[in-house]
Order: structure tokens, then sequence, then C-alpha cells
């Protein structure tokens, strides 16, 4: 039975593996290979100028908040939890989740092309910037501290850690960084990522690993993921308003147009996180199981 269980969990971790590497691979092409998804792209990063000033404050101490160091000590953070909590193999396999996710944000950065079709001029010249650094940072150190948690501390730590990112990703839009499609990129990568760390976990699970059917975080999985559908049918629906005044040029178009194209962006980059948090927090406690005696 216990074997039965396993092996189920594992073709559901890779069903989520090569379908978020499926989405990122469909987002890629769409945004950055067509002209309508850059400019989709451009008209949510022009409206971000809308009530720009009033966020600036909060915009730049989050994204501040992310470097080089503060990764290496959320890391540091992350193993040790594990650690401290006896789990070995939790703790490598974290800190391989938070440094394959990064190193190959940015490989993919530097490696994938953008296509100048005259819609963004002005940021023509810096090239990709499919997937977000910033963004995937933020998203891996959340992804890592829900598997790395105590069970009575995993729905808190994957709130708490989902608003995180979506700060972030909102974040990067907000400051101009970033186009929308950044963030959502970086966030299926960091979910493909997981879903491989799962498997990773499964793999070095003891014998002595007991899943608990109470250890289960249904409902607050379904809060989460019920939220982020929501959040990504409202961005669809704005997306697809837009789509109507695509023949535009973006320079042209007025305040409402600009400010549907970033909220609808904005909403997402949230539904996005969202659903992908949920994804995980609904499968980890067969990931980090119990333990006999």
């Amino acid at each position: 039975m216990r074997e039965t269980a396993r092996g189920w969990t594992a073709v559901w971790l890779v069903v989520l593996a090569l379908v978020q590497t499926a989405a990122f691979l469909v987002l890629w092409r769409l945004a950055v290979h067509t002209r309508l998804g850059q400019w989709l792209d451009t008209v949510a990063l022009t409206g971000n100028q809308i009530g720009q000033d009033r966020v600036d404050g909060p915009v730049d101490t989050i994204l501040n908040a992310m470097s080089a160091v503060s990764l290496l000590a959320a890391t540091a953070v992350i193993g040790f939890i594990a650690l401290i909590r006896g789990r070995k193999a939790l703790a490598v396999t974290a800190t391989l989740l938070i440094a394959g996710a990064n190193v190959s944000t940015q490989a993919l950065k530097y490696f994938l092309a953008r296509p100048d079709f005259g819609i963004d001029p002005e940021r023509a010249a810096a090239g990709n910037s499919l997937p977000s650094g910033h963004t995937t940072v933020a998203a891996s150190v959340a992804v890592a501290l829900i598997l790395v948690l105590p069970r009575k501390l995993r729905v808190a730590g994957a709130f708490l850690g989902a608003g995180y990112a979506a700060a972030a990703g909102v974040a990067t839009l907000s400051a101009g960084w970033h186009r929308p499609s950044d963030a959502v990129a970086a966030y299926l990568l960091v979910g493909a990522w997981a879903a491989v760390a799962g498997l990773v976990l499964l793999v070095f699970q003891r014998e002595r690993a007991v899943v608990e059917p109470g250890d289960a975080h249904r409902v607050a999985a379904a809060v989460l993921g019920v939220g982020g559908a929501l959040a990504l049918l409202g961005s669809a629906l704005a997306l697809s308003w837009l789509v109507d005044r695509s023949t535009v040029a973006v320079e042209e178009l007025g305040r409402r147009p600009l400010l549907v194209g970033y909220a609808g962006s904005a909403a997402g980059i949230v539904g996005t996180i969202a659903v992908v948090a949920a994804l995980v927090l609904a499968v980890v406690h067969r990931l980090v199981p119990r333990w006999k005696g």
C-alpha cells in the first residue's frame, strides 16, 4: 500500500513538472515571440506609471531586500531548519531547489533571444528579461520554506511565502524592472523545480516514514488554489478585453486600457504563485512525512 501511494505521488510530481515546463515554454513563445504578446506586456509595463509615486517606497524596500547575500542567508536558514529537524536529505534537497531555480533562471535569461517587433523601442536594447531573477529568488525561498517547516507551521509559511513572492513579482512590474510574463515564467520555473525536488525526496524517503492523512492541508491548499484560479480568471478577462485594442500603439492608449493591462497582469502574477504554492502545500505531507518512533 505504501509503495503504491509513493508511486502515484511520483506520477503526480512528474505530471506537475511536465505541465509547468510546458506552460513556461508556451508563455515564452507567446509573450516573447509574438507581436500580441509583446504588446500586452508593454501595455502592462506602461500602465505601472499610474499611481507609481504612491508605491515607490514599498516597492523599493521589497526589491532592495533581494540580493545575492540575502539569498545565501535565506538558503542557510532554510537548510538549518531542516537540519534541526533531523532531515539531512530535506536540507540538501531544499538547497538544491533554490540553487537550481536561480541558476537556471540566469542561464535562460542569458541564452533566450527576444525579437524586436518595434513594440517597445525604449527597452529593445536591453534584450531578453524572461524569467525574472528577483521573482525567482522570492518564489524559490517561499517554496523551499513550505517544504522544511514543521507541519504545524506549513500553512502559515505557505501563505506568508506566497504573499511575499507575489509582492516581489508585482514589485518588479511596478518598478518597471520586468514585464509581467517575466514574473509568471519565474513562478512556473520554480514550480517545476519544486516537483523535481519532490521526486528526490521520495527517492530518499526512509522506510520508517509514515504518511498521516490528517497531516494533509486540504483546506488551506484549496483556499490558495481557488483564490489563485480566480485571480488568473480575472487576469484572462482583462487581457482578452485588451486584445481588441491591440492595433493601437501603446503610446496612444488612454488611461483605462493601461490600468486594465497593469491590474490584469498583476492579478495574473498573484494568481500564478498562489496556484504553485497550493500545489506544493497539497502534497508536502507525502514528501516530508512523519517518522515512526
